[in-house]
């Protein structure tokens, strides 16, 4: 009887045993996953590389040869088309050459021209209503033609002026002419001051054609200057 039935002390220590080695756990890690979960995606290392920064340079610390190599022949081909003084002063020359030049003959072709039109044309009505006698109205009008021709001349010859020197140097040859009247804006002297006595000496300096004649503009500036303070 003994050996067949427990004892009351096992019994006691098998019931308090029992819930603490069989039980299911009833709490979770976050790092467990349900098998119906999808697999996270594998991470393959990659081999690293040696890469060596070097430090930023400014704009203004740069060197010219750390410029790309195709800008230097940019470069050189801009600073080749820029004109020198003498070199725009003889283009200038040339080009109120081919002013004054157009200005004579479409000034003569425009005199006759407006001679042949008014003598083979019927302009009494025309004539009637001017209050002058009839030739010195025909007469006013053959100026006025030629006149008209004048005034067309310098366009035609600066337009064959461009046309013969290129664009290139057309384009040259205005940024070398702003230049200049920029020049000429700045030491030009003050017109208020021009007396009959000290006439103002080139305001605009359509008479420099060198650059000699431009030194000399200057110092006619200065001498009209120096001529008002010392009779003011």
């Amino acid at each position: 009887m003994l050996c067949t039935s427990p004892s009351l002390r096992s019994a006691a220590v098998g019931n308090r045993i029992q819930p603490s080695l069989f039980s299911s756990c009833t709490y979770s890690t976050s790092s467990s996953r349900s098998p119906d979960s999808p697999k996270a995606p594998r991470r393959v290392p990659l081999p690293k590389r040696n890469v060596a920064f070097r430090p930023a340079r400014s704009a203004s610390t740069a060197s010219p040869s750390s410029l790309p190599p195709a800008s230097a022949p940019a470069a050189q081909k801009t600073g080749s088309q820029v004109l020198n003084w003498d070199e725009f002063f003889r283009l200038r020359r040339q080009r109120r050459f081919w002013q004054l030049g157009s200005s004579i003959g479409t000034g003569i072709n425009g005199f006759v021209g407006g001679a042949a039109v008014l003598t083979r044309t019927d302009l009494d009505s025309f004539v009637s209503q001017i209050p002058l006698d009839p030739f010195i109205t025909l007469g006013l009008t053959t100026f006025a033609c030629g006149g008209i021709g004048w005034l067309v001349g310098p366009i035609l010859g600066t337009a064959v002026f461009n046309w013969r020197i290129g664009k290139t140097r057309r384009e040259s040859m205005d940024i070398k002419e702003r230049e200049f009247y920029n020049r000429v804006k700045k030491y030009r002297v003050d017109p208020s001051g021009a007396s009959a006595s000290n006439p103002i000496p080139d305001y605009y300096g359509e008479k420099v054609a060198s650059v000699a004649g431009y030194r000399q503009w200057l110092k006619d500036q200065r001498a009209f200057n120096k001529k008002r303070h010392t009779y003011v």
